[in-house]
């Protein structure tokens, strides 16, 4: 018999109701008792969902307040000392960590100034979580009482026997770094032999509690690991997990990618009883795998999309599990989202305003815990038992490849027409930016923000009153335009010198362009995780991607009027619009990129790639920035970008990671965020001065810029003005200190 299985699910809740009890709790309007019962509401609605949609295997510790990472480092004791030194309430102290705190001493408790950890993309998902910070003495000790078996017996107790899930001793310690800013170096894989008994005892645990099967997420297989510490540490981890007399069936998960690289590594998982791999990302691997499996593990196989929004074609996936069947047997098959559907909208019922054409093409979270079920009946019971599920699929998928929404000649006929030349400035950097010093006249350290400021509830408001028609355009347009000129007007009084328009016309940084774009659609409610609270509504890309008429050049245009300074266009750019979106499964990622591109190119003739920037006049300096990645690893693929002014988050990061622009000597020019805008904390003067002096180790004055880490939407103006205000005093201080230096 062929099971099925669902790796994870989303935590926010149909209605983002965790988010909203979270958000609650840090402003000081609800109890922590309160945000633990929205937790415990949320778990058991999500267990018992799947269980009604048949799914026979349900994860548990799939559930975070913030970050499964940031839970492990708790679950673990591996918590900084600036962290503990407080003497916080462990859910404060796991809150600091993720967000930073920042609050003044009372009459009752000292105060407290923490940032919080770094923070890094979940491999190459929208996803981002909190990286392990470790010590060279770093020791390791299971919590009191351990949140994967406090869940497993939760939900034990409403009847559902789950499949716990943790993040592998592996995946955790190469995903960790050294506590720098304290000082240490430790290689975190030399770590392995401290952590293991805590994977030890807590296994132990829960096979106590009664699992009898435990899923361990080691992701990492699907990289290059060039570290022979690395391989060889699975053989330790695992000859030593598996081996637990009173331990329970180990299951061994990869996502993302495919593993076929790291095939040697197998030999070392042979007791686990059964290895899971994503065959939506990487088809290509099944054959080469299942040679490669032991003669008495299981094969999960990943074939509902736990990355996308796009139903699953029942044909080709029961033909890949049938075929998985004939070479090792049904006994041995599970049938499996592909990753977590931590990725993909809560449920398809929300969406009530879709296009009824465009909306039977998808498949969110609940709908996709279904479609593993109906596969998994498939190839147990013959195909006659879901007989009408497969004929509706089928037409389902005849109907989006035959839609005249999904094609479009004139994109396509237009695309045909890029020419190499369309990818290169008209000169190199050194003369760009001679005639971009003359004509923008900036002082040494220049000073500028990454392009959105705070999104108030006045803002959001106006917009919802937009929505339902209580406001007309042109009132709107009015409110933006007094909205813009009080950004310009702060901007102005802190002393920035080059300017945004704040962006305050926008929602989201890719729904607000995708709207003005054909060959996307929009939802009202398919919320997904992008870090802590924080939640976004991706537009799907479901056809060929054209621009019809101008955008956002008006607001632009306003705000220079307002000012003498140098306005910047803000533009995302196409690669994140694609990365942002649900994009098309049906057409290769780089088509759509290309389409984009060219949607975009005609905006001031200033975009954010090099199809899109390549008609740009060399005074015009082009600006693009990166966030939340490990940028050192595709470093030459953003040099190739050729924009003049690069600004990347290093605000969490080692400042030691700018040695890659020394190493290469990079000429152009270089914005490493100097503060942290995902926290509500306020960085001093001085905390400024500090970073600024570690970037200057690795970059030249002369193209240092100075900004935060990235746009200021989520924050408020208080703290807004006053960290841009200590940024702006740092940077006059470098300014006066070089000036006659360079």
């Amino acid at each position: 018999m062929v099971s099925s299985s669902v790796l994870g699910f989303p935590r926010m809740g149909a209605n983002r109701e965790l988010k909203k009890a979270t958000e609650a709790y840090w402003a000081g309007k609800s109890s922590v008792e309160s945000l633990i019962d929205t937790g415990k509401t949320l778990r058991a609605a999500h267990w018992r969902l799947q269980k009604e949609a048949g799914a026979d295997i349900i994860a548990s510790n799939d559930f975070s307040f913030y970050d499964q990472i940031l839970d492990h480092i708790q679950l673990f004791s591996a918590v900084p000392e600036r962290y503990t030194k407080y003497g916080l309430a462990p859910i404060d102290e796991y809150f600091a960590m993720g967000r930073g705190l920042q609050r003044p001493a009372t009459e009752t408790s000292s105060a407290v100034d923490v940032p919080s950890l770094e923070m890094v993309k979940w491999f190459d998902s929208n996803y981002h979580y909190v990286k392990p910070t470790l010590a060279d003495n770093q020791t390791f000790k299971l919590s009191s009482n351990p949140k994967p078996v406090s869940e497993f017996l939760e939900a034990k107790s409403q009847g559902i026997t789950t499949r716990p899930v943790l993040v592998g001793p592996v995946s955790f310690l190469h995903l960790g770094k050294a506590d720098r800013a304290a000082g240490h170096k430790v290689e975190p894989i030399t770590l392995l032999e401290n952590l293991l008994p805590v994977y030890e005892e807590l296994l132990v645990k829960l096979a106590e509690a009664g699992a009898e099967t435990v899923q361990i997420d080691e992701p990492i297989l699907v990289l290059d690991l060039p570290d022979p510490r690395t391989k060889s540490a699975f053989k330790t981890a695992y000859e030593r997990l598996t081996a637990l007399a009173n331990g329970p069936k180990i299951v061994v998960a990869t996502y993302f990618g495919d593993i076929v690289h790291n095939l040697d590594v197998l030999p070392s998982l042979t007791k686990a009883s059964a290895i899971h791999i994503d065959l939506v990302r990487a088809p290509q691997q099944l054959d080469k795998v299942l040679k490669a499996i032991s003669p008495s593990q299981a094969i999960s196989l990943g074939l509902v999309d736990g990355r996308n929004i796009w139903k699953t074609n029942f044909q080709r996936a029961i033909e890949t599990a049938q075929k998985a069947i004939e070479a090792v047997g049904a006994d041995r098959i599970v049938i499996s989202t592909s990753s977590s559907l931590l990725h993909t909208p809560h449920t398809l019922d929300s969406e009530k305003k879709l296009p009824a054409e465009v909306a039977d093409w998808f498949s969110f979270a609940a709908e996709k815990a279904k479609e593993v079920a109906i596969l998994a009946k498939a190839v147990t019971s013959g195909i006659a038992s879901v007989q009408a599920e497969l004929e509706a699929n089928a037409k389902s998928m005849d109907a989006r490849k035959n839609s005249t929404r999904t094609n479009d000649p004139a994109v396509k006929e237009r695309q045909s027409k890029i020419t190499p030349d369309m990818y290169n400035r008209k000169s190199p950097f050194a003369d760009r930016m001679a005639q971009q010093q003359k004509h923008l006249g900036l002082p040494l350290f220049p000073t500028t923000t990454i392009g959105s400021f705070p999104q108030t509830k006045v803002i959001r408001l106006a917009r919802q009153k937009l929505t339902k028609g209580e406001i007309d355009t042109t009132e709107y347009e009015q409110f933006i335009n007094k909205e813009i000129e009080l950004v310009v007007k702060e901007q102005e009084a802190i002393g920035l010198d080059v300017l945004v328009h704040g962006e305050p016309e926008r929602n989201d940084m890719v729904q607000y362009f995708g709207e003005r774009l054909t060959g996307y659609v929009f939802t009202t409610h398919a919320w997904v995780q992008s870090y802590g609270s924080r939640c976004v509504r991706p537009p799907i890309i479901v056809g060929d991607v054209s621009r019809p008429a101008p955008m956002t050049v008006k607001e632009s245009k306003y705000a220079q009027t307002l000012t003498k300074k140098p306005m910047k266009g803000m533009l995302t750019g196409p690669i994140t619009c694609l990365r942002w979106s649900f994009p098309r499964d049906d057409v290769h990622q780089s088509v759509q990129a290309e389409q984009l591109a060219l949607a975009l190119r005609s905006f001031w003739k200033c975009l954010s790639t090099k199809v899109s920037t390549s008609g740009v006049e060399d005074n015009t300096q082009i600006h693009s920035h990166f966030c939340y990645s490990e940028f050192q690893d595709f470093f030459h693929a953003i040099t190739a970008l050729d924009a003049d002014v690069m600004s990347i988050e290093c605000s969490k990061s080692d400042a030691k990671l700018l040695k890659v622009f020394e190493d290469e000597a990079y000429p152009r020019h270089i914005g490493p965020g100097v503060y942290d805008i995902h926290s509500p904390r306020v960085p001093s003067e001085q905390e400024i001065k500090d970073r600024i002096a570690e970037m200057l180790q690795y970059l030249k004055p002369e193209q240092l810029w100075i900004d935060p880490d990235c746009g200021l939407k989520t924050r408020q103006w208080p703290e807004t003005k006053a960290a841009l205000t200590n940024m702006v005093n740092a940077a006059k201080y470098y300014r006066e200190k070089y000036a006659n230096k360079v």
